[in-house]
């Protein structure tokens, strides 16, 4: 086989190369300088084969580090966009065991920040329901709700809301149905909610005959 083309892609620094006449994918400008690689060399199936993988290890990681570069992901949100992109499988491996030794994927620290971000507007069994389902592993996300969230925040943050659902409606037994069913969709455990509405409703009850 035949290299018959190399021909630059846009103004990024990937090429496109031919084979024989035919177009045989994309390389990083630094595989060609590695490889030596220029039109007219001959190469074999198996060296071509070898050198597509390395190169799609390159292209992984370099992809993926652009993808981190707008917001910290889990493993599991950064293994499925690399595969949706069309890497292999060995590729985004690869990607990902390098980003993780640099510390550019940190499950424990994407917890905390998602904990911290959002916990005064859901409940633990929603913050516990979107981590997993992020890929956050259960024993750490247990872990990092444990230390990060008490019993205190929770109501706390659960009576703030539900002053806020409740703010400007008229108060009647409709009501706090609507609000225990609005509470529980944010993550709150029953025997908060029912603790929260209770305090609340008797405080605005209280209110309403001074």
């Amino acid at each position: 086989m035949q290299i018959t083309e190399i021909k630059k892609i846009g103004k990024g620094e990937r090429y496109s190369i031919y084979i024989d006449g035919i177009f045989n994918g994309a390389l990083q400008a630094e595989i060609l300088v590695k490889h030596k690689l220029k039109t007219g060399d001959e190469i074999d199936e198996e060296s071509l084969k070898q050198i597509k993988l390395e190169n799609g290890k390159i292209a992984a990681f370099e992809q993926a580090a652009r993808y981190l570069e707008k917001a910290l992901k889990t493993q599991k949100q950064l293994q499925t966009y690399l595969k949706e992109k069309g890497f292999l499988q060995q590729s985004i491996d690869d990607a990902v065991q390098k980003l993780k030794e640099y510390g550019y994927i940190d499950d424990e620290v994407y917890a905390e920040n998602y904990i911290k971000t959002y916990q005064n507007k859901k409940g633990k069994i929603k913050l516990k329901f979107d981590l997993i389902s992020k890929g956050v592993s259960p024993e750490i996300v247990e872990e990092k709700l444990a230390q990060l969230i008490d019993a205190e925040e929770q109501f706390s943050s659960c009576e703030a809301l539900l002053k806020k659902y409740i703010k400007n409606k008229p108060i009647d037994s409709k009501l706090k149905s609507k609000a225990y069913a609005h509470l529980f969709s944010k993550g709150f455990t029953s025997d908060i909610i029912s603790s929260v509405i209770g305090k609340v409703f008797s405080e605005v009850e209280d209110e309403s005959w001074d």
